[in-house]
């Protein structure tokens, strides 16, 4: 301390500023501490759901009795069981079928709708766009109904006749959503118009412009739309369930609702079940999450 104080004094008998040592100290902000543990608390409430599914899967049917929270010893024998007696290769595929049927149908309309709106002039446009939007306020329930008896050929004539229990009634219905244009039209119209006049000066139309310059820039704006119909055409229950009376195009989720009523106590078989069919979904979006972040934030759609 004397060693100190001597080599201040001499500082400033020299004239020389000397800055006193200071201590830092991390100071937190109470709200930050509320934030994160409402965000802690968000994801201990999603993720206990999953935790459990799993476990249970991999349990005996005296452990689920039992309402255990880990299995003594890991049950994988439960998958292959629950895949064989629910038949789930079939449904499986079928699923597959559907899921890749209805997103290549969606990419496609959504891809020409989002353009036509975003980058061509055209007569009403912003009125049958805004109309278009509206109709994303209208519950699936109330177009279930008439949907249906369209697909039963009751209302128009339809190629076939009626398309229940068919690949058409559980794809075609949804080959088209204003979500999706809704989404890539916010993309597109960010796109520089200087772009376009310099695809003009080549010779260009709109079609080529769209396929070789705005598509290969869009990449995060279509995986986010694939990623959204992917889920909603993997996950979809109500409307196979009701337009289908066999199990030639049922698809996984119809399957396991099945299983499940079914199968009566055995939840170890359950949630294999439920495991199985969740996973391609979880597979797909750890595969995307990058490019399913940056096309929310740069559609417009961030908070």
């Amino acid at each position: 301390m004397a060693d100190t104080g001597r080599v201040l004094g001499e500082a400033r008998g020299q004239g020389h500023l000397v800055a006193a040592p200071q201590s830092h100290h991390i100071r937190v902000r109470p709200m930050r501490l509320v934030l994160y543990a409402i965000l802690i608390l968000g994801a201990v409430i999603a993720i206990v759901p999953f935790f459990w599914m799993a476990s249970t899967s991999l349990m005996t049917l005296g452990e689920t009795i039992n309402r255990q929270w880990l299995p003594r010893q890991p049950q994988f024998s439960n998958y292959i069981e629950a895949w064989t007696e629910a038949k789930f290769a079939k449904y499986f595929v079928n699923s597959v079928i559907i899921t890749l049927t209805t997103v290549s149908g969606l990419l496609v309309t959504s891809t020409l709708a989002g353009y036509a709106f975003a980058r061509i002039h055209f007569w009403g446009r912003e009125t049958i766009f805004a109309i278009l939007l509206s109709t994303m306020m209208i519950p699936d329930s109330v177009t279930m109904i008439p949907n249906f008896l369209i697909i039963r050929g009751s209302i128009i004539p339809l190629p076939g006749g009626s398309w229940l229990n068919s690949l058409p009634g559980l794809t075609v219905p949804f080959m088209a959503n204003a979500f999706s244009i809704f989404l890539l039209r916010q993309f597109f119209a960010q796109i520089p118009w200087e772009l376009w006049d310099a695809a003009r000066i080549d010779g260009a139309n709109h079609l080529r412009f769209l396929v070789q310059i705005v598509l290969p820039i869009s990449k995060a704006a279509v995986l986010t739309v694939l990623i959204f119909a992917f889920i909603g055409s993997w996950n979809a229950f109500l409307w196979p369930l009701l337009i289908t009376t066999r199990d030639t195009w049922r698809p996984l989720m119809v399957g396991l609702w099945s299983f499940v009523t079914e199968a009566g106590p055995e939840t170890h078989l359950q949630m294999a079940g439920a495991v199985i069919t969740i996973t391609p979904v979880l597979i797909l979006y750890f595969l995307t999450q990058r490019e399913f972040t940056e096309g929310i934030a740069t559609s417009g759609l961030k908070g």
